[in-house]
């Protein structure tokens, strides 16, 4: 797993290159987020139960079929598995926030991932549905605790989200 700044340093030692302006523009852009990202992972972790709790209300409430009979979500079973999941991409989102880089996400989390669901029948379109509300939902925690929130909360969330899209449809 990297960072941004290993990964920024990996980059230019591959090419032989120094650091560049825009190399130095981007390590200043990730230390001065440093301190609001690490309080944002820190409302995560205190609202973690109740973020999923809260997404899994309002994926359910947005696409009522999954909880029918013949949903993907339909037995105690299922339901528990979606939360489960929606737990652990917010956990690995968390992480990613806080390295301001995807790299975790794609080790650990996507890998694999869309070809598991696909050979389980897990929908993905209302996957990605849920991982949008959880990063609408940790968006208006992290404002309500006075952070402004920026593109970095948005980064780990839409990477999840555009890995898991279907592709060449």
């Amino acid at each position: 797993m990297r960072d941004a700044i290993t990964s920024l340093i990996k980059n230019y030692d591959v090419t032989g290159r120094y650091l560049d302006r825009d190399a130095i523009d981007n390590l200043k852009s990730y230390f001065q987020t440093g301190t609001v990202r690490v309080q944002a992972a820190g409302i995560i972790n205190a609202n973690a139960a109740e973020l999923v709790k809260q997404a899994g209300l309002r994926l359910f409430a947005d696409l009522p079929e999954l909880i029918r009979p013949g949903g993907n979500a339909y037995t105690t079973r299922r339901y528990a598995a979606c939360l489960r999941d929606m737990d652990y991409y917010l956990r690995y989102a968390s992480y990613a926030l806080v390295a301001g880089n995807t790299d975790v996400l794609d080790e650990r989390v996507l890998q694999g991932l869309r070809e598991t669901y696909n050979s389980l029948g897990v929908p993905i379109g209302p996957t990605v549905v849920g991982i949008q509300i959880l990063k609408e939902l940790v968006r208006e925690k992290i404002t309500e605790a006075g952070i402004q929130p920026g593109d970095w909360v948005d980064q780990p969330f839409d990477h999840i989200s555009r890995e898991l899209s279907e592709r060449d449809i």
